[in-house]
């Protein structure tokens, strides 16, 4: 059996309505993915608008696209760093203290190639408090990152990785602890 795309049919999932959508697109591009709005805090009342749950001191850089905001809760304290995707099919939360580098891609949804219709799969993302995912980083649908872990930059992300633990290279592997000094 071959591929066959003619019979794709993602009819099942709904991620809101067809106005609200289209609306978020418009707001997505003139005030998210945009260089020229560096403003937070009327960012965050956007997303909050759009009923993403976010807590306080959050900073989002420019030119973050961000899918469906009502997918998505993002503790306090969280840097969202330039060109992030949050493409949340599905919902992805994010603790407090987190720091998301540039160009980080978190992806929810992906394709079942063992079928003709490829057929659209999307699962959450979890991304406990204090953790850091290094630059031009990819978290996909599944993936659970444990408190303060660190991912190097261009890490692969796609399983349940350990806490206070340090990963890098593809696969990922554990180089070390993390410990954090007192200041």
């Amino acid at each position: 059996m071959n591929v066959d795309l003619s019979t794709y049919n993602n009819s099942w999932y709904n991620p809101g309505s067809l106005f609200k959508r289209a609306l978020w697109y418009w707001v997505n591009i003139l005030f998210f993915k945009s260089s020229f709005f560096p403003f937070y805090g009327l960012k965050v009342s956007l997303l909050k608008i759009f009923g993403a749950k976010l807590g306080k001191g959050v900073c989002i850089k420019p030119n973050v696209n961000i899918k469906y905001p009502w997918l998505l809760t993002i503790g306090n304290h969280t840097w969202i760093g330039e060109q992030v995707w949050i493409d949340n099919l599905a919902q992805i939360t994010i603790g407090d203290n987190v720091c998301i580098s540039q160009g980080v891609l978190l992806l929810c949804g992906n394709h079942d190639y063992t079928k003709p219709s490829f057929n659209l799969m999307v699962k959450t993302i979890l991304i406990e408090d204090g953790v850091w995912l290094g630059a031009k980083s990819i978290v996909v649908g599944g993936a659970i990152c444990k408190s303060h872990s660190v991912f190097a930059a261009a890490s692969l992300v796609t399983n349940i990785f350990d806490g206070f633990s340090i990963y890098a290279g593809n696969p990922l592997i554990k180089v070390k602890e993390r410990i954090i000094e007192e200041s």
